[in-house]
């Protein structure tokens, strides 16, 4: 009876406004801030710029990132299907290693393979070079030979590193489907490839699909390098070239279109991955010992992207670091290291914090309108940081001038390291948002009931228990968030303050100069943060099968 009324008083407080609750709402409303504030600017006077956008350089913009997104999506598809594919259905030797190494070129960032392709294969490049020895030619008027700095060349090296995200979901997909499909399959003489093995992993190939594509339209590194004229390039030119911050919006909400469609796939297709085996017994296919020309090939379909990802721009940056070339000034390389460590130490605390907060909050205490905004606030990851960036900077901007009606001093937000840290907060929430649910999710449903009947109060028991219980989640969660912001490029250089460096900017600018042997090593040190992820991915894995 004691025990009854207790919960029954639990449940009664459990609907009551508390310190808890009005905390996660500011958080919900501070993180929904930046996305309010594109559509405000958005809807500003912006000079009749928008007008002659549309009349000339907007549809290019369009027509470029529809084709990219073509392209990278495609040539992704294939890399990640066929790798997934041969990595469920055979063992042959070392499928061991080449199953985790196929995840190694996510840890390469687009713009640094980007930089190094073009180091490799340009005109004055020690492949053309040495076509040039070999053949005699003097000149391009001698020989043709592709050039990476196009359109054709970004789908290569952002499909390069971008398809683990298929590759992942859907050797999961392929390794859950029951032997008795293929049985079925069999016994009416269909290809189980095309009738059971494609079929049941499309849910799962489709939400992979949708994280590259909105990887893609993110992009700012490659596109700007290789001068194909997207979207994203398109808010940089009218933002810094034009210094038209409403026009920038403008372009942002209409990218935002090709965001919400993405996000509409993906959930989707994620809603559609579940099905049923009917026959009793729930074993999977087991793999095909390859032997032979079969090894073999097995071998170089699952070398091939992992050769052109992460082999070749990691043995371009090594090469400089050993030759000696990647450190003309160390003291900047060093402030660069700080400068990134701090904000990627800063902002995962800060994630997995708000994070916590947010997701224990709304779990244990059922307020429907802050549950919703908690679920608004998650969305960041899915914005560009170009379009991020604005929101960000317009949503500061709108908190200093009611700051200053109340006295405090001006700049309160806008300006200063804050400013990209708050950005990050804002982009990565996504990631902790997923790591601390999943956790909560693991947790006994009547575990916050238990604590109270053992007389420990609701702020007792956040402070106490879910630290403890949620410590994998908080691991998980921060060291994705931490190299998430090691990577990120755009909203860094748009919102850095002056002279103010990263490793990601850091590399930027050397590259933009022709110059990557002297960012060599920092471009090295963003892709072994990257090691973290993989490593923890290969882990959850292994716990799994």
């Amino acid at each position: 009876m004691v025990n009854a009324k207790v919960l029954r008083q639990f449940t009664r407080s459990s609907d009551q406004v508390s310190p808890w609750s009005l905390t996660t709402l500011v958080f919900a409303l501070i993180l929904v801030g930046p996305f309010v504030a594109i559509l405000v600017t958005a809807t500003g006077d912006s000079g009749g710029l928008w007008a002659h956008l549309m009349a000339t350089v907007f549809p290019r913009y369009v027509a470029n990132t529809l084709w990219l997104m073509l392209g990278v999506g495609l040539l992704s598809l294939l890399f990640g299907i066929v790798t997934a594919w041969v990595v469920a259905r055979y063992t042959f030797p070392g499928a061991k290693v080449l199953e985790w190494a196929l995840l190694l070129p996510a840890t390469v960032p687009a713009y640094i393979i980007a930089y190094t392709y073009t180091d490799l294969l340009e005109y004055a490049g020690p492949v053309q070079l040495f076509l040039r020895e070999i053949f005699g030619w003097s000149s391009v008027r001698d020989y043709w030979f592709p050039e990476i700095r196009s359109m054709g060349g970004a789908i290569l090296v952002m499909a390069s590193v971008l398809y683990p995200y298929i590759y992942l979901l859907a050797r999961t997909a392929f390794r859950l489907t029951p032997a008795s499909y293929f049985e079925v399959a069999r016994l009416t003489n269909r290809n189980p490839v095309l009738t059971v093995d494609l079929p049941l992993a499309r849910p799962a190939i489709i939400a992979g699909l949708a994280l590259v594509l909105m990887e893609v339209l993110s992009d700012f590194g490659t596109v700007e390098f290789f001068a194909v004229e997207t979207l994203t390039l398109g808010i940089f030119n009218v933002w810094l070239g034009m210094n038209n911050l409403t026009a920038a919006a403008q372009i942002a909400g209409m990218a935002f279109i090709f965001i919400l469609a993405l996000i509409v796939i993906e959930r989707r297709a994620r809603r559609r991955q579940r099905f049923n085996d009917t026959s009793g017994r729930a074993t999977t296919l087991p793999a095909i010992q390859a032997t032979g020309g079969r090894a073999v090939l097995c071998i170089v379909i699952c070398m091939t992207p992992i050769v052109l990802g992460f082999v070749i721009p990691a043995g371009v940056l090594l090469n400089f670091v050993v030759k000696g070339l990647a450190i003309t000034n160390i003291d900047a390389l060093l402030q660069a290291s700080i400068n990134s460590l701090s904000i990627s130490l800063i902002s995962a605390v800060a994630v997995m914090a708000i994070a916590a907060v947010m997701i224990l909050t709304t779990t244990y205490r059922k307020h429907p309108i802050i549950r919703a905004l908690s679920t608004i606030s998650a969305l960041g990851y899915a914005f560009p940081g170009a379009i991020l960036a604005i929101g960000v900077v317009s949503f500061a901007g709108g908190v200093d001038r009611v700051a200053a009606e109340f006295g405090m001093s001006e700049g309160f937000l806008i300006g200063g390291v804050g400013l990209v840290v708050l950005a990050c907060i804002v982009r990565f929430q996504a990631v902790g948002h997923g790591a601390i649910a999943s956790g909560v999710n693991h947790l006994s449903p009547n575990i916050m009931s238990a604590s109270y009947v053992l007389g420990r109060s609701f702020s007792n028991t956040m402070i106490t228990l879910a630290p403890p219980l949620l410590r994998k989640s908080f691991l998980t969660g921060g060291i994705l968030v931490f190299v998430d912001v090691m990577k990120e490029l755009p909203m860094t250089l748009l919102l850095r303050p002056f002279n103010y460096e990263t490793l990601s900017t850091y590399v930027y600018q050397f590259a933009k100069d022709e110059l990557l042997e002297e960012s060599a090593l920092a471009a090295l040190m963003i892709i072994v943060a990257g090691l973290g992820p993989v490593i923890l991915i290969n882990a959850s894995q292994r716990d799994k099968s």
